[in-house]
């Protein structure tokens, strides 16, 4: 009879700095963390998010508008009775706005314990990037109001710009209650 394996934990054994702070990142042999990312397109550029923060992807449907929200903010959809902000990632990264056709989609994630969702062209797929595949960001004289982005990832021949949900929209987002 074999005694059954026991499972490190992450007290077992050290993990990589990043690993221990998102929780998000895949240990792999050789000490090498890899990120899963949902990657999407607009326009021309390719972006990408932690999968672990999108929670579904959806088919562009009309929204409410709400009354002096920022022009990101498309309006809110509910969402099995969860009332969803809609944000116009177009316009975010200073485009101008989406007009929002059956080949749009939504991307609904978490920022907190909230449920937003983003309004971009064409979801594309997802990758498995090693943290030697991203680079910082590089300086510019936008940082201050575009310093949304943790990373750039290269990917056979394309370049992936990785958005961090949680600082995308950490100022002017209306806070919707689920009682809404």
């Amino acid at each position: 009879m074999t005694t059954p394996a026991t499972i490190p934990t992450a007290g077992d054994e050290k993990l990589p700095q990043a690993a221990k702070q998102s929780g998000q990142a895949l240990q792999t042999a050789g000490r090498h963390t890899t990120q899963e990312i949902l990657t999407f397109t607009i326009g021309k550029e390719a972006y990408g998010l932690d999968l672990l923060t999108v929670r579904e992807i959806r088919a562009w449907t009309d929204v409410t508008p709400l009354p002096n929200t920022p022009p990101f903010v498309r309006g809110v959809i509910n969402l099995r009775g969860a009332v969803v902000p809609i944000f116009d990632l177009r316009v975010r990264l200073g485009a101008d706005a989406t007009e929002p056709t059956n080949a749009n989609v939504v991307i609904v994630v978490e920022i907190g314990d909230q449920l937003c969702g983003l309004l971009v062209d064409t979801v594309s797929d997802i990758l498995a990037l090693s943290d030697d595949a991203m680079q910082p960001v590089p300086a510019t004289a936008a940082d201050a109001d575009h310093n949304f982005l943790s990373a750039l990832a290269t990917h056979e021949d394309r370049m992936v710009a990785l958005i961090d949900v949680a600082r995308l929209f950490n100022r002017g987002v209306p806070q919707v209650s689920e009682a809404a």
